[in-house]
C-alpha cells in the first residue's frame, strides 16, 4: 500500500490570490519578489549567501513553471534547464483568510468559508470584558500591550516592564489571533500555558482562531529573544479533515512541526515538535523511513515565516529556501515504489511587502516520487485538491471537499 508525506512550506506563497485586493495584498509574490531582490543584489548577507536566488532541485521538480502560472513570469533563475521531474501546479485559497488554521485546513479537506474574528488595529485592541476577564481568571497584575504588533518588536519595548510588574505581553495583527508573550523564568512556562488555555476559552466568543503562547528568554541588558517553546492554542477543525479520516482507517500518522498545534491535537497521531526546519525535516526523513503502509507524515517548516517573512528579511529567507532546496534529493532518497510526496504552502509572507502580515497569495503544488507521472496540474480552485489527491493515494473514500488529479 502506498504511503505520502505532506510538507507544507509555511508562508512560500508564489504570487497574488485572485482575490488579493479584497486583502490589501495585490501584487505581492513572495517566491517572486525574493528571487527578483536576489538578482538585483538585494538578497546578499554576509556570511550567509549571495548572488541570484539558486534553487536546482526545486526548479527540477517544477516550482519555476508553478510561479509562472500563478503569475504569467517565471522568477530570476527559476527557468528549468531540461523536462521538468515533478508534476506542478499552483492553487488558489477559498477560505476567507490568510492564517496558517485555514491554509492547513484547506489542505486537508475542510476550507473555512465564515470569517474569523479579529482585533482592530486601534490601542486598545481587544474588548475591555475580554481584558478584564483574563486578568481576573489568570489572577494576572494586568497586561501590557494591548495592541498590533511584530512579536519581537514588542519584546523590546515591554520586556523589562514585563519582568518588573510580572504583567504579560498581550499583542495581535492582521491574523485572527490573540498572542501572549512571557519570560520563560520570570513569568514560568506552566503559568504562561494555563494563561493561554483560559484565554483560548475567552476568546472563543470572539470567533479567534489562534492563541499563541510566545514564550521568551534574556535580560533587559542582553537583549531578549523568543525560544522554541511555543505553542498554539487552536480551534478545531469544523468538520473532517484528511487526517480525520486516516485515524478512522486506522493508518498511521505522524504530524511533525506545528502540525499537531494547527489541527488542535485531533487526529493527528504521533506529534514530533523539534526546534528549526533542519531538525523538522530531519524528524519527517526519520519517521517516514518506518512509516507502515497508508499511512502518511504531515510536515510544517515554519521558519520561512516566523523568522523571516515576519521580520521582512529576505537575505535569511532566500538562504532558508536554498537550505531546504539542497535537501530535496534526501526526500526522494526515502520515497519507495508507490510513495508519493507533495510540497506546497499554507500563504504567503512577502519580505518585501508592506508592514510585517501574512499575504493573500497563491501556493505551490509540487508532487512526486517513483511512479508519479510529471507534468502540469494547472490552476487548481482551491488547497482541498491536495488532501483530496492525498486522499486516493491511500485508498481512502474522497472528502468532503476538493478533487483530486489525477
Amino acid at each position: 500500500m502506498p504511503r505520502a508525506l505532506l510538507v507544507v512550506l509555511d508562508s512560500v506563497g508564489i504570487g497574488s490570490a485572485p482575490d488579493a485586493a479584497s486583502y490589501g495584498d495585490a501584487g505581492s509574490d513572495t517566491l517572486g519578489h525574493i528571487a527578483e531582490a536576489c538578482a538585483a543584489g538585494h538578497g546578499d548577507r554576509t556570511g550567509l549567501r549571495a548572488g541570484p536566488l539558486r534553487l536546482p532541485n526545486l526548479t527540477a521538480l517544477g516550482l519555476g513553471l508553478a510561479a509562472e502560472g500563478a503569475t504569467g513570469r517565471i522568477p530570476p533563475n527559476l527557468a528549468p534547464t531540461d523536462p521538468v521531474t515533478g508534476a506542478y501546479g499552483h492553487a488558489a485559497e477559498t477560505a476567507a483568510g490568510k492564517d496558517t488554521p485555514s491554509g492547513h485546513w484547506e489542505i486537508a479537506g475542510v476550507p473555512v468559508l465564515d470569517p474569523w474574528g479579529h482585533f482592530p488595529d486601534t490601542i486598545p485592541a481587544f474588548p475591555r470584558a475580554l481584558v478584564e476577564a483574563l486578568v481576573a481568571q489568570a489572577n494576572l497584575p494586568g497586561i501590557l500591550g494591548d495592541c498590533h504588533a511584530a512579536g519581537t518588536a514588542i519584546l523590546e519595548r515591554y520586556g523589562a516592564e514585563h519582568i518588573r510588574t510580572g504583567k504579560p505581553i498581550c499583542y495581535t495583527s492582521a491574523d485572527s489571533v490573540f498572542q501572549i508573550a512571557a519570560h520563560e523564568t520570570h513569568f514560568g512556562l506552566e503559568r504562561l500555558d494555563a494563561t493561554c488555555g483560559i484565554a483560548r476559552d475567552l476568546c472563543d466568543t470572539y470567533r479567534v482562531a489562534r492563541v499563541i503562547a510566545r514564550p521568551f528568554v534574556g535580560s533587559p541588558e542582553a537583549g531578549f529573544r523568543r525560544t522554541a517553546n511555543r505553542k498554539d492554542y487552536a480551534v478545531e477543525p469544523p468538520g473532517e479533515t484528511l487526517l480525520d479520516r486516516l485515524s478512522a482507517a486506522g493508518r498511521s500518522v505522524v504530524s511533525v512541526g506545528k502540525i499537531g498545534d494547527i489541527f488542535a491535537h485531533r487526529a493527528t497521531g504521533r506529534e514530533i515538535k523539534p526546534a528549526g526546519n533542519a531538525a523538522c525535516l530531519d524528524a519527517a526523513l526519520r519517521t517516514f523511513r518506518d512509516l507502515p503502509d497508508g499511512g502518511l507524515v504531515f510536515l510544517n517548516l515554519v521558519d520561512f515565516d516566523t523568522e523571516h517573512g515576519h521580520r521582512r528579511d529576505v537575505p535569511g529567507y532566500a538562504a532558508e529556501l536554498e537550505a531546504f532546496d539542497a535537501r530535496v534529493p534526501e526526500i526522494h532518497a526515502v520515497l519507495g515504489a508507490g510513495d508519493l510526496c507533495i510540497v506546497t504552502a499554507d500563504h504567503g509572507n512577502d519580505p518585501t511587502w508592506a508592514g510585517t502580515e501574512h499575504t493573500r497569495e497563491q501556493v505551490p503544488i509540487l508532487a512526486f516520487g517513483p511512479g508519479i507521472a510529471p507534468g502540469p496540474l494547472g490552476e487548481r480552485a482551491t488547497f482541498a485538491d491536495i488532501g483530496a489527491t492525498v486522499a486516493r493515494h491511500l485508498g481512502l473514500a474522497p472528502l468532503g471537499a476538493g478533487q483530486p488529479w489525477r
